[in-house]
C-alpha cells in the first residue's frame, strides 16, 4: 500500500500525560500530496472520574467534563475506532507538536486499556511526523513565500498564528478537527512553497536515518524548541556520541567550548542543569533523541550571507569554535557521557522515589512478550473483566483491571467491585489537601480573573461537577 497522512489533534483535561486524559480526539486521511481520503474521526471521550479535570485546560478548550460524559465515548470504546480507522498499514502519524504532547497523551490511553503503548505509531510501516518543526525550519533557512507570524515583537509559530497571518481557515482555534483541519493546511503551505525541505524532512523521520544522518553529517544544522526564538530556535552543531538511551549527544556551535573542556564531569553537570536563577550561561550540549523526528539538515543548507543574517549566525565564529573542539573532542565527549549516565541514574532514583500510581508508569518498563499476547484477551473480556481471567506477569496491568473495568464500564460493577472503586475514588481525590480540595481552590482563584460570561459559565459547570462527585463521596461514606 502506498504511504498515507493521518492528521490528528486532542483536546485534552489537562497539560500532563501521565496524570489527564483525553477529552477530544479529530483526525482525517490525507496522501502524501495532502487530498483527503476518508477515515475521519471526531469524538468527544468521557472523563473518567478519578481525572479531575485541570480548570486553565477547560477554559482553552470549552469542553466541559459534563459535555463528554453526555455525548463522549468511554476510553475502550474510542480505541476501537481509532484502530479500525486511524492505525492502517503505512500511516504517518502527524500533528502540529504531536511528538511532545499528542503521542505522549496517546501512549498512555493505550497503556491504561491494554493496548501496546507504541505499536499504532510504528507496526506494519507506521511512522510518526511533527509539522511544528518543518514550520521551524522552513521559517529558518527557506522563509520565502510564507508570511511569518511576530507575537509581541518575537518571532512565533503559533498554529492559529500561522493560519491568520496566511489567510488559511481556521473556524476554531482549540477544537480538535478544527485544528486538524488547520494544520493540513499548514502543510500544504510548506509543500507548495518549499517542497524541497518538507520532502526531506518527511524523508527522515524514522529512527535509521536520523541517527544516520547525525553520526556522519556533523557540523549540522537543528531547529529545537530549546534553542532562542531570536536565533529562530536553530543553530549549527557538531556530534559528540550516542548515550545508552540511543540519543545523541550535539554541542552548539555558537559558543566557545574553551572553558567547557576544562570542566569535571561533577562540573559539567552543574553547568547542564536548568535553574531559573542562573546567570551564567547553560552548558550548551543538547541530547538529540532519535526516535523524536527532530528537523535536521546539512550545513550546505546555509549557502548565503542573507540565511546567515537571518539566523544571527556568524560562520567564522562557527569555524573557530569547532576547531577548538575537535581538539579535545575525544577526552570531552568521555566526560559527557559519563556526567549523562550519573544524571539519568540520579534521574531514575527520583522517579523510583516518588512512587508513582500504577495507571501512570507506563516508563517503568516494556511490557514482556508473555503480557503482550494477553492484552486482546483482556480487550475482548471487555465489562466481563475480572483479576482472576486475566493473570499477568506485570503487576502493573493487573492492578489496571479493576480501574480499566471501573472507567469504562461502571455499570457493569459488581456490588464489592463498585465498593472498591468507591474507596479508591475517596484515597484519591478527597482529604485535606486533597485533589478536589485543590481543584476547587482553582475555580476560585480563576475567578478572580475571568472576565467573559464564556469563562464564567465554564467555571460554574467545572465547580458543579466537582460539587456532584464531592456529594457522592459523601454518601459513599456515610453509607459505609
Amino acid at each position: 500500500m502506498p504511504s498515507t497522512f493521518y492528521f490528528y489533534d486532542l483536546e485534552t483535561s489537562g497539560f500532563y500525560p501521565r496524570s489527564d486524559a483525553i477529552m477530544q480526539f479529530a483526525g482525517l486521511r490525507t496522501d502524501l500530496n495532502l487530498k483527503p481520503l476518508g477515515d475521519e474521526i471526531n469524538e468527544l471521550i468521557s472523563l473518567p472520574k478519578d481525572m479531575l479535570p485541570e480548570p486553565g485546560a477547560v477554559l482553552i478548550t470549552g469542553i466541559t467534563p459534563q459535555k463528554t460524559l453526555e455525548s463522549g465515548l468511554n476510553e475502550a470504546e474510542f480505541l476501537k475506532e481509532f484502530y479500525s480507522k486511524a492505525v492502517k498499514p503505512d500511516t504517518i502519524f502527524v500533528g502540529f507538536n504531536n511528538i511532545r504532547f499528542d503521542d505522549e497523551f496517546m501512549r498512555f490511553i493505550n497503556f491504561r486499556n491494554f493496548y501496546d503503548p507504541y505499536a499504532w505509531a510504528w507496526q506494519n510501516n507506521c511512522s510518526r511526523w511533527d509539522l511544528l518543526d518543518v514550520v521551524r525550519m522552513t521559517r529558518a533557512l527557506r522563509p520565502e513565500g510564507i508570511s511569518w507570524p511576530i507575537k509581541d515583537g518575537k518571532p512565533n509559530n503559533q498554529l492559529e498564528n500561522l493560519t491568520k497571518a496566511n489567510k488559511l481557515a481556521h473556524s476554531s482555534a482549540h477544537d480538535a478537527m478544527s485544528d486538524v483541519k488547520a494544520t493540513v493546511s499548514v502543510a500544504k503551505l510548506i509543500k507548495s512553497n518549499q517542497p524541497k525541505i518538507f520532502d526531506f524532512l518527511l524523508g527522515l523521520r524514522s529512527k535509521s536515518a536520523v541517527k544516520n544522518f547525525v553520526e556522519h553529517e556533523s557540523p549540522f544544522v537543528y531547529c529545537s524548541s530549546h534553542y532562542p526564538s531570536e536565533y529562530l530556535h536553530t543553530s549549527v552543531v557538531a556530534f559528540l556520541g550516542t548515550t545508552s538511551d540511543s540519543s545523541a549527544l550535539v554541542y552548539d556551535l555558537r559558543h566557545d567550548p574553551s572553558d567547557y573542556l576544562k570542566m569535571s564531569e561533577d562540573e559539567l553537570i552543574e553547568a547542564w542543569q536548568y535553574r531559573e536563577d542562573r546567570t551564567e550561561p547553560r552548558l550548551p550540549v543538547k541530547s538529540l533523541r532519535y526516535n523524536r523526528v527532530p528537523a535536521i539538515a546539512p550545513l550546505s543548507v546555509i549557502n548565503s550571507e542573507q540565511i546567515t543574517k537571518h539566523l544571527s549566525l556568524d560562520m567564522d565564529s562557527v569555524k573557530k569554535n569547532l576547531a577548538v573542539l575537535e581538539k579535545n573532542k575525544k577526552e570531552f565527549t568521555l566526560k559527557m557521557l559519563r556526567a549523562t549516565e550519573k544524571m539519568d541514574k540520579a534521574r531514575e532514583t527520583n522517579q523510583t522515589s516518588l512512587d508513582l500510581p500504577f495507571d501512570q508508569q507506563l516508563y517503568s518498563g516494556f511490557i514482556n512478550n508473555v503480557d503482550s499476547s494477553k492484552l486482546v484477551n483482556a480487550r475482548k473480556l471487555g465489562p466481563d473483566i475480572n483479576v482472576t481471567d486475566v493473570r499477568f506477569q506485570d503487576k502493573r496491568l493487573n492492578s489496571l483491571i479493576p480501574i480499566y473495568k471501573a472507567r469504562n464500564y461502571p455499570k457493569k460493577l459488581s456490588s464489592s467491585e463498585n465498593q472498591a472503586w468507591q474507596q479508591y475514588l475517596e484515597a484519591k481525590l478527597s482529604g485535606k489537601n486533597s485533589k478536589l480540595e485543590q481543584y476547587f481552590n482553582k475555580i476560585s482563584q480563576l475567578r478572580q480573573t475571568v472576565k467573559s460570561k464564556d469563562k464564567e459559565y465554564l467555571l460554574e459547570e467545572l465547580e458543579l461537577y466537582g460539587q456532584s462527585i464531592a456529594q457522592e463521596l459523601e454518601g459513599e461514606s456515610a453509607a459505609h
